[in-house]
């Protein structure tokens, strides 16, 4: 136990730790039921990686061919999460040569030799739900050519497995872990002979979890995208495991599915990936395509508001905002000060983003990763419309709640001939300087112009009081603020037109103008991308308009159009993304 732990911590931990010693007295399965299928889809790239000895996990890199994946220095929490949960066999499936077998059985069956008796750090109720899928999922890859005592040691470890999740599941943080914990218990339940007995507990508390944590509109109270997507497959996956079985799911498991849906497809850009909000990435290529074709629910998105985000889609163009305040509490742990920050995509390019989740690049990066400056959205100053909690504990492993967000966020849509669009507005700055943020996003019908406008506005006396102490602490120089437009780092940006303009150029070779109106300046700098899935952050550019509020009211209006010459639509192809992380 380190000094930072607290009392619950240990608690949790000694019980897991006791329930996974005690777990292995339980009866134990010898053979599946019937043949397992994977479900699980991997990439062929990091099976490569792995396979070359190039072991990148949670943003760290150990060249070690021919190591043991279990030698290798843990650096902190993630990284231990990530080995043994073993998510890695889904991308060793995907290669699937000899190599690829002889890699994934050694890992595994050395896992079983060190940690099968309940050992190590992986014994806890959403690795095992997660690792007990992999090894189901990937049976035949694992006990191809192996001994028959080898296949005895690999049941008599996911009985003991299964049995330790009939014990621990309620352990598990509600939300995605428990929905993981849950999913390999039915998943393991269905699969092995004799251990069908956990099976009727589970899919009913995975039903009374669908009920309590999916909301009416099919949203998670974390407002992850990725979360949302990740919940997604497993409930598809144990939909289809009892369907397999002649077990009906439950009415409230099925109707999960049908809510999340539509909110799936409502979080998808024209390239295919997620919106990048809350501690979200974009989303393993190809699995929100598996999820909708596997849940069989062929929706159009929600015309409202899909976990508090809104989208624009015309031709080939997507815009997601959010619109709608950060969660607050536990919930909110990997949540970020993103209010009415957006993302646009032009067909396959990316091309506005937010900077995303600094998580995997220590506590700095995850801390900036979180503030308002870090999304495309406009700031103040140096404050963000939400603000963090400060730990009590000097942890970094300690989680960081937002304590503060904004207490209203306005959505009104505008519909015309010609474009289509939405006014938002939040009060995260009224407490601090006595500003609404108000923000217009319009989108053209053939999707070549997006008109924006922010404007900050003091509202009523309270807001004109707050503002006008705000202007006297600033010796009357104003209130500085900045509305920041964070470039995809494949976008290449140039200033133009005497600096009153910035030429956009993707990879695709669309040309984008970004002009803008009012009292600003105007400047191309610095910024980051940051994906969990790297070693360190990418370098990129960010369009910042710069400004200074001198009164109750101060607008800004820019627009993002495609260049006359540029084409509606472009013959695009993909290409292999360099190495990335699990």
């Amino acid at each position: 136990m380190t000094n930072t732990e607290s009392m619950g911590q240990r608690w949790t931990r000694n019980m897991n730790r006791i329930s996974a010693r005690t777990a292995r007295a339980a009866r134990g399965a010898t053979t599946f039921v019937s043949q397992p299928e994977p479900r699980t889809i991997g990439s062929f790239a990091k099976g490569r990686q792995l396979v070359a000895g190039n072991f990148l996990f949670a943003g760290y890199l150990a060249e070690s061919p021919g190591a043991m994946i279990w030698d290798l220095p843990a650096p902190d929490s993630a990284y231990v999460s990530t080995i043994h949960g073993f998510t890695w066999l889904d991308d060793l499936a995907a290669v699937g040569d000899l190599a690829a077998r002889e890699q994934a059985q050694d890992f595994t069956f050395e896992w079983i030799a060190r940690y099968g008796t309940g050992k190590g750090p992986g014994w806890t109720p959403d690795l095992t739900g997660r690792r007990l899928i992999r090894w189901i999922n990937h049976a035949i890859l694992l006990l191809n050519g192996r001994s028959s005592e080898e296949s005895a040691a690999y049941f008599r470890s996911l009985s003991r497995q299964t049995n330790f999740l009939g014990k621990r599941w309620k352990a598990a943080s509600p939300g995605l872990p428990r929905f993981e914990a849950l999913t390999g218990l039915i998943y393991a339940g269905l699969a092995l002979s004799g251990m069908d007995g956990t099976v009727g507990a589970a899919a009913r508390a995975l039903a009374k979890e669908c009920s309590r944590e999916i909301d009416a509109s099919g949203g998670l109270l974390t407002r992850n995208p990725e979360d949302l997507l990740e919940v997604f497959m497993l409930l598809n996956w144990a939909a289809d495991a009892l369907s397999d079985a002649g077990r009906m799911p439950a009415r409230e498991h099925l109707d999960a599915i049908a809510r999340i849906a539509p909110v799936m497809r409502a979080l998808r850009h024209a390239d295919g990936g997620l919106a990048r909000f809350h501690g979200g990435g974009r989303g393993m290529e190809g699995r929100l395509e598996q999820g909708l074709a596997t849940s069989g629910i062929k929706p159009l998105p929600p015309e409202d508001i899909a976990m508090g985000y809104v989208r624009l889609a015309q031709a080939r163009t997507t815009v997601i905002v959010d619109a709608a305040a950060p969660p607050l509490g536990p919930a909110s742990a990997h949540a970020h000060a993103s209010t009415l920050a957006f993302e646009l995509t032009s067909g396959r390019r990316p091309m506005i983003v937010n900077c995303g989740s600094g998580a995997t690049f220590g506590k700095s990066w995850r801390r900036a990763g979180r503030a308002t400056a870090s999304h495309s959205t406009l700031g103040i100053g140096g404050v963000s419309s939400s603000r963090l909690s400060v730990p009590t504990l000097n942890d970094s492993d300690q989680p960081e709640y937002l304590l503060e967000v904004p207490t209203e966020v306005t959505v009104a849509p505008h519909i015309s001939d010609d474009r289509v669009g939405f006014q938002l507005g939040h009060n995260g700055y009224e407490a601090t300087h006595g500003l609404a943020h108000v923000r217009r996003l319009e989108l053209g019908r053939d999707g070549r112009v997006l008109e924006g406008e922010d404007a900050l506005t003091a509202i009523g006396q309270d807001g004109e009081r707050r503002f006008d102490l705000a202007f006297h602490k600033s010796n009357g120089r104003g209130i500085p603020f900045a509305s920041r437009f964070h470039l995809h780092p494949d976008v290449d940006a140039h200033l133009d037109m005497g600096g009153s303009a910035v030429s956009l150029v993707l990879k695709s070779g669309e040309i984008w103008v970004f002009r803008y109106s009012g009292s600003a300046r105007l400047s191309l700098e610095p910024s980051v991308y940051l994906e969990r899935t790297r070693l360190s952050p990418r370098a990129t550019r960010q369009i910042v308009l710069t400004a200074t509020a001198l009164d109750y009211a101060t607008r800004l209006g820019w627009t993002f159009s495609k260049a006359q010459d540029t084409p509606s639509f472009v013959r695009d192809f993909s290409v292999e993304e360099p190495m990335v992380a699990h």
